[in-house]
Parts: C-alpha cells; sequence; structure tokens
C-alpha cells in the first residue's frame, strides 16, 4: 500500500484549486495508481505535486503552460501575453521585501481577527503558513514564481496552497497599493539602521587615524593652491563633522517615514471596521497615515532618503579624491597599505588606490539613483501608479552602494600611513604663514587690509629671493614697515603659525585636542 504523504483535505484544497484554474489532468509515473489508494483524491492533484516538485528551482521560475488563473483575475475572460507578464513582473527584485511583507501580513491577520473579520483559528492558520513560508525563503527552498508577479502575491498564492481557504482571508481590508508602501517604510527604516551604523564605523575609523598623528602639520589647501598650515588630525575631522550631518539628516528621514500606511488600501480606505491603529503599533509605527490617499501615494520619504545618500556619497567622493591625490608621487604624502591597493596588469611598478577611485566613481550611481527616482514621481498624478513600481530598483541600489562605500572607505582610513618625512619636506613651499604674519601686524594696530597689503609686499620680496617669509632680516622687513620688530619671528613658520591658532574650532593645537575629545566621548573611543 502506498504511503499517504499528504492529507486528504490538503489534496482536496490542491483539487479544487487546479481545477478552478482550468488545468488538465496530468499523470506522471505510476502517481495514478498512488492517486487510487487515497479516497477522495483525483490523479490530477498529485500529479500537479509530483510535476511541480520535479520543476522547481532557486531563482525566480518563469510561468508554467498553462498559466496559474490571477488572484485578481475574476473579470477578465482573456489572460496577459507573455511580453507583458515579463515586462510587468517585479518579484525578481522586489521579493527582497519578503520579511517585511511577511510581518506586516502578521500584524494585519491579528488585527482582522481581533476586530471579528476573522476567526481566531484562521488566524492561527495564516500565522503558522506564514512562519512556514518565512522559513522556505530562508533556507532557499521557496520557489519565487514570475507569474506571480510580486514579491505579495507569490506569498499569498504560496499561502493559499499551504493551507487553503483560510488564506484568502488575508487581503480583506488591504490593497497591494497599502502593502507595497508599508513593507518598503519597514525595509527604508532598517536600511537607515544599517548605514547609520556605517557611519558611525567610519568616523571611528577616522579618529583612531587622527589619534595615531598627534601632531602632524599639514598644507591645508584652496582652490587646490596652498592657503595655510593645519594639523592633520583637524583635516580628518572635517570629515567626521560631515558624517555626522549626514548621520542626522537619515535620522530625521526615519522619523518622518515612521508611520504606518497599512489600512489605505487602494486610495480611499474601507467601509470594514479594522483599526490602523493596532496595525500601526504591532509593527513598529509611530501611527497611521492620516489621508488614505496621502498614504498610499506619497514616495517623499524616499526622496529624501535617496537624496541623504546623495549628500553622503559626495562626502566619501571627496574625501576619495583627496586621498587618491595625497597618494600619487607628485603629493607622496600617504601611503596605503598593499591590502587595500591594487597593481597594474601591465606596469609592475604601480600601486593603485583603486578603493577610494571606486568610492568617487560610485558617488555617480547613488547620485544617479536619485535622479531617477526624481524623475519618475515628478509628473504622477494622485493616487497610486503603476510607475512607482520603479522606486525600489533605485532604492536598493542606493542602499547597498552607500553601504560598500562607506565600509571600504572605513577600511582604506584603518589601512593607511601618512609620510611625515614627506610632508614635512613640503610645507615650506607656499608661505603658508602669511595671513599669520598679516594677524601679527594686526595684533600691532595696523588696519586688516593695510595688513594684508604689507604681507603681501613681503611675500613678493620672498618670491624675488627664493627665501621664507621666516628667512627675510628684520631690517628687510622694517623697510616694507616700521611696525615689524624681533617678536615677529615667534609668528613665523608653520609650527609657529598653527600655535597661534586659537578661535573656537580652529586648527591650534588646544582647539583640535577639545574636538578630539568631544568625538571620543561621543563614539565612546578609549585613547
Amino acid at each position: 500500500m502506498a504511503v499517504q504523504l499528504f492529507s486528504v483535505e490538503a489534496l482536496n484544497r490542491l483539487e479544487s484549486s487546479l481545477v478552478s484554474r482550468g488545468s488538465p489532468p496530468k499523470v506522471v509515473g505510476r502517481s495514478k495508481g498512488f492517486c487510487n489508494s487515497i479516497s477522495r483524491v483525483s490523479c490530477k492533484s498529485i500529479s500537479r505535486v509530483f510535476c511541480n516538485s520535479i520543476s522547481m528551482d532557486r531563482g525566480v521560475r518563469a510561468a508554467e503552460n498553462p498559466k496559474e488563473k490571477k488572484l485578481w483575475g475574476g473579470r477578465f475572460q482573456d489572460r496577459v501575453t507573455d511580453a507583458v507578464e515579463r515586462f510587468s513582473e517585479s518579484v525578481s527584485f522586489d521579493k527582497k521585501l519578503y520579511r517585511q511583507d511577511i510581518n506586516g501580513s502578521r500584524a494585519h491577520a491579528s488585527m482582522l481577527a481581533e476586530q471579528g473579520l476573522m476567526s481566531a483559528s484562521d488566524k492561527d492558520s495564516i500565522l503558522h503558513g506564514l512562519d512556514e513560508i518565512e522559513r522556505q525563503i530562508e533556507g532557499g527552498e521557496f520557489v519565487w514564481r514570475a507569474d506571480r508577479e510580486d514579491v505579495h502575491m507569490n506569498i499569498e498564492a504560496a499561502l493559499t496552497d499551504l493551507i487553503g481557504e483560510p488564506a484568502k482571508k488575508l487581503h480583506t481590508a488591504r490593497s497591494r497599493n497599502d502593502q507595497v508602501v508599508t513593507d518598503v517604510r519597514l525595509w527604508c527604516r532598517d536600511a537607515i539602521d544599517r548605514i547609520v551604523s556605517c557611519i558611525r564605523q567610519l568616523q571611528v575609523a577616522l579618529i583612531k587615524l587622527a589619534i595615531k598623528n598627534e601632531g602632524l602639520i599639514v598644507p591645508g589647501y584652496t582652490h587646490l593652491q596652498r592657503a595655510q598650515p593645519v594639523l592633520l588630525q583637524h583635516l580628518l575631522l572635517s570629515y567626521v563633522e560631515q558624517l555626522e550631518r549626514d548621520s542626522g539628516r537619515l535620522v530625521d528621514c526615519k522619523d518622518r517615514l515612521n508611520f504606518s500606511p497599512l489600512g489605505a488600501c487602494a486610495l480611499a480606505g474601507t467601509g470594514l471596521p479594522i483599526n490602523r491603529f493596532m496595525t500601526s503599533d504591532a509593527l513598529g509605527f509611530r501611527a497611521p497615515l492620516r489621508n488614505s490617499i496621502d498614504a498610499v501615494s506619497d514616495r517623499d520619504f524616499l526622496l529624501e532618503l535617496l537624496s541623504s545618500n546623495s549628500i553622503t556619497a559626495i562626502h566619501l567622493s571627496r574625501l576619495g579624491e583627496e586621498w587618491v591625490l595625497w597618494a600619487s608621487e607628485e603629493f607622496g604624502f600617504l601611503t596605503p597599505s598593499d591590502s587595500v591597493s591594487t597593481g597594474s596588469s601591465i606596469m609592475p611598478q604601480k600601486k593603485n588606490p583603486d578603493p577610494m577611485e571606486l568610492v568617487r566613481g560610485k558617488s555617480a550611481r547613488v547620485i544617479g539613483d536619485l535622479t531617477t527616482l526624481l524623475v519618475l514621481c515628478k509628473g504622477l498624478p494622485q493616487a497610486y501608479n503603476r510607475d512607482l513600481q520603479e522606486d525600489k530598483e533605485p532604492l536598493f541600489d542606493s542602499v547597498e552602494t552607500i553601504i560598500g562605500m562607506l565600509e571600504v572607505s572605513a577600511e582604506f582610513a584603518e589601512n593607511v600611513t601618512f609620510n611625515r618625512e614627506r610632508i614635512q619636506r613640503s610645507l615650506p613651499a607656499g608661505h603658508l604663514d602669511a595671513t599669520t604674519l598679516a594677524d601679527y601686524l594686526v595684533k600691532k594696530g595696523i588696519p586688516f587690509r593695510t595688513s594684508h597689503d604689507i604681507v603681501g609686499r613681503a611675500v613678493a620680496m620672498c618670491v624675488s629671493k627664493n627665501c621664507q617669509l621666516s628667512e627675510l632680516p628684520l631690517d628687510q622687513l622694517t623697510s616694507i614697515s616700521p611696525v615689524f620688530d624681533e617678536s615677529v619671528y615667534e609668528f613665523l613658520g608653520f609650527e609657529n603659525s598653527v600655535k597661534k591658532f586659537c578661535s573656537y574650532g580652529s586648527t591650534g593645537p588646544d582647539c583640535v585636542a577639545d574636538q578630539l575629545s568631544f568625538w571620543c566621548k561621543q563614539l565612546n573611543i578609549g585613547r
């Protein structure tokens, strides 16, 4: 006697479903004899189960022939063409939302049961079925089907196959319009947490790099021309400050997106007695969105997130540009370790800072993702439009790209060495102490504009004599202005110049020490 692998009830449900879909009977191998050994179970049911079991794979499976009837297909006489189906499917990318979709369905089912729109036993069946589907997905056993269009229909159809009639109650007082934007808001919430964590890691790497290079003075640049001497720590902390604003923008974005669209349905809400506050609380939202049309059509939170990512990408690109320049032979200010460098396929001497070049390059992708979404949304009428299916690929790409950029930037920061001797040799060039000399004259009572002119003439004298300001004899300085005296040499030279900075937030050693202490405390970094 054949061993019964499926309950009669389950197979009857499968049979009813298959009959409603117009599937012709199929007999494969010995399935007919096996079917006859179980009462009230047709060959068609077992054959279909057998056929499906041998055709599954772990990717997105193409639609079978004949096609499964759509869950929304009640009024339709003709099935969509293969070309339309291929063009319309989104499961190939939105399956990334499976966990959020399942969690949303759990909350929705529990609310429906609480409101008397579903029995407790149906709710339990749905919850157990969703647990099993989640287990299958995470175990790589779930079959994603392109003919089921998207992540939502794949999960709902699989739930119906698994538990039967109770699954058909799950979509009560819910549309894919509010379902998808609920999933996306939940996904973005988690994504923001990941990005903020990566920002913190890069901040920590930069601060540790600053601690390692205490007292190192480097040329500061404006217009890519030498300007004033600054402590390297001061420069590195400037990026930490930018990253902190990046983090703050994301936290603000998360706060604004953390409202629930679930229960807004297609656009108008529902006449059924649902409790949107219950599902909002269950999913960790602050509250339901007030307006059902706004709830399903709003994508401002995505524009804000991708805009925040773009600003972060620009900051990382600027850091990458600076470090690529500094690693060049012309600068020679830093050397990346072999572990974060690449070579040339033709030039054996090359050692390239490729990770930071890619950071610079990938910023274009993140900015492009934002541009895609801006153009996507610019001409849409209220409320939901199918165009919004196209919001997910730029969203996913932006998040994954910015996380990769942050991670590799932190890795690079942990594996670079600043070349003190090369930097020290380069510092005298450029008259970096000229502004400090102007400050000296201001302290002597000379108006700044006059001081600026006097120092300009002193610099011109240095250029003609090919020397530094600190190398000009006092008599030559007094020939330009009688205000100069011996104390002027306490202001000249890059080391003296740096020590004279004292304004809040400046590059003076005490000011930088305060900044560094603040960030070590802020990020819990021991020294």
